[in-house]
């Protein structure tokens, strides 16, 4: 033999050597790969859903747009979310000329025995304005944006190697411009019944910059009414490539399908990058989506549901608001950047430029104080809703 001149000792110490070595290597092999967010995904799913073939996403283009939604969840192996079917037909109302439409669901069976009857709801809305005469509205931002995030998460998460304790419902809305009628019906007709819905994460226009302007931000608005997801977000990555800029969502009030939610006291959080010049028109293209930031709030997304899934205990509702200074950063922000780049092609007039005058001083006193009082929280509603009815 060829190592017949060695004792069996060293024999017995050279093979426990190697063994040793390449224990790590092994590991390393076995070790299942992490899932990431794919940003190539995220730019196939918008350029598909915003193509002139769908016709803006309404009719017979929403119906497309609804199918291929259903593909791509059997496609990760996920459960038909209503009694075994992926759609929940949604009945129209003659009175509110609206007509029929259909949401869209799947679901991530959690691995808990027990927490598995909780959920944590990702949603965005897939429809849109269709064609008017000529001219198609494609919707890129809005909200193929936001689709493409509740895709790519249900990729993800479906295909991870960490199993989430908690189910997860993965929502494609329908009819949300029509007075957010595909939420509405789901919220009063749930798949389960509603207080075993946890908390909501719902996306709309995240691709774009609010008013044009180069902020590189997504407003997250929705945490103040639960003290569990002020600490999730808190937890959650940073990057200095997107700025998490919180807001109160009654800065906004009700704009998108959040709304039914928040009137049930579900907790929830809303991701948005505003409104920009191309927000409900025909040029709301692909082209001038920045898809590097869908991928980011997506990642963010991600990593939010996979915290609240499996966490000790699920996000609760309070009615008592604490004043942030965050939001008024935030506001001081939009205000500041106003000023300095006014939006293209748009400028504007004495009595807007002397309102966010007036915002910049006011928030500035705030932010040196380190603290904000009830009084000029009010104070800062009524001059946000201002600025988005009046400037933005």
């Amino acid at each position: 033999m060829r190592f017949a001149h060695l004792s069996l000792v060293t024999l017995l110490y050279l093979t426990t050597t190697v063994t040793a070595a390449d224990t790590n290597s092994l590991r390393a092999l076995r070790a299942p790969k992490p899932v990431h967010v794919e940003e190539a995904r995220l730019r196939s799913h918008i350029k598909f859903l915003a193509h002139e073939r769908l016709v803006g996403r309404r009719g017979k283009g929403s119906r497309e747009a609804a199918e291929y939604l259903k593909k791509q969840f059997a496609a990760y192996g996920l459960e038909p979310l209503f009694d075994g079917d992926f759609f929940q037909e949604v009945p129209g109302s003659p009175k509110f000329s609206i007509p029929g439409g259909r949401n869209v669901g799947a679901m991530l069976r959690g691995s808990d025995p027990d927490l598995k009857n909780e959920y944590i709801v990702i949603g965005a809305h897939y429809d849109h304005l269709g064609k008017r005469g000529d001219a198609i509205f494609h919707g890129a931002d809005d909200n193929a944006s936001g689709t493409a995030m509740l895709l790519e998460t249900a990729r993800v998460l479906s295909q991870s190697p960490v199993k989430l304790k908690r189910s997860v419902m993965f929502v494609g809305f329908d009819l949300e411009e029509r007075l957010l009628w595909g939420s509405r019906w789901f919220v009063a007709h749930p798949p389960v019944p509603q207080e075993q819905m946890k908390c909501l994460l719902v996306a709309d226009m995240i691709g774009r910059s609010l008013a044009g302007l180069d902020l590189n931000t997504v407003f997250v608005m929705g945490s103040e009414h639960s003290p569990q997801l002020i600490s999730a977000l808190d937890a959650a990555e940073s990057s200095e490539e997107l700025h998490i800029a919180r807001l109160g969502i009654d800065l906004i009030g009700t704009r998108s399908d959040y709304g039914p939610f928040w009137n049930e006291e579900i907790p929830f959080l809303f991701f948005s990058s505003g409104e920009h010049p191309d927000y409900h028109k025909p040029t709301d293209t692909a082209d001038k989506i920045r898809y590097r930031q869908v991928s980011m709030v997506t990642d963010l997304v991600r990593q939010l549901t996979t915290t609240l899934a499996s966490a000790d205990e699920t996000p609760t509702w309070t009615n008592d608001v604490t004043p942030s200074v965050e939001e008024v950063k935030a506001v001081r922000t939009i205000a500041t950047r106003l000023l300095e780049n006014q939006p293209p092609g748009n400028p504007l007039g004495t009595s807007q430029l002397l309102l966010l005058g007036h915002i910049k001083a006011e928030t500035a006193k705030i932010l040196n104080r380190g603290e904000m009082t009830s009084g000029e929280r009010t104070w800062l509603i009524r001059v946000s809703q201002l600025l988005l009815f009046s400037v933005l």
